[in-house]
């Protein structure tokens, strides 16, 4: 357990509590964990999803902006809910982005878990754009993320990272049925 693990897991749980609470300083927070989770995974050979974290560093900054535009009471940001055609089209775009890149880190790299590593990794990028558009769905692409995150963690003995996804897979589940709550009173 190294202290850039360490200091990954600290920041994780701010941000998702930062997260939960539709607040925008959830976004400089999870720039700093990215940073730092990504050193650890390169570290661990998990290839995708090291790479993922510079994604989620340049799309956090993204989001940080977008949600400092968006209009809603106090701090927080106004949500919503997908079409079926957006799901279905987001859903597919993830797939193939997952297959794809397992195919090509197992041919060219050593990676570790090269479809596991890709499959979180592809849906970690929809689910993070979709956070960024603040979308409720995001919270359910979580909750997919974490659970298979714990068991590719577990397989590479980084304990401390598959207990932070644990703490994920609680936090996403109370952050989708806020952010529904949410939404059910601001159309009622």
């Amino acid at each position: 357990m190294s202290p850039l693990e360490i200091a990954g897991t600290v920041l994780g749980l701010i941000n998702i509590v930062l997260l939960i609470r539709r607040s925008v300083w959830n976004f400089p927070v999870a720039m700093a964990m990215v940073s730092c989770i990504g050193v650890v995974l390169f570290g661990a050979r998990l290839y995708a999803e090291a790479g993922l974290q510079v994604f989620f560093f340049v799309v956090n900054a993204w989001g940080w902006w977008m949600w400092s535009r968006a209009k809603g009471r106090g701090d927080t940001v106004p949500v919503r809910w997908l079409d079926w055609p957006s799901r279905i089209g987001w859903a597919a775009g993830a797939a193939i982005f997952s297959v794809l890149l397992g195919l090509a880190l197992a041919r060219w790299t050593d990676a570790a878990l090269p479809m596991a590593d890709s499959a979180v990794a592809g849906m970690s990028v929809v689910a993070q754009i979709l956070l960024g558009l603040r979308r409720i769905e995001n919270w359910v692409l979580w909750i997919v993320i974490d659970v298979v995150s714990i068991a590719l963690y577990l397989d590479r003995g980084l304990n401390l990272l598959a207990a932070l996804y644990f703490a994920f897979l609680v936090l996403s589940v109370v952050g989708l049925r806020e952010w529904t709550r949410s939404t059910r009173m601001e159309t009622a």
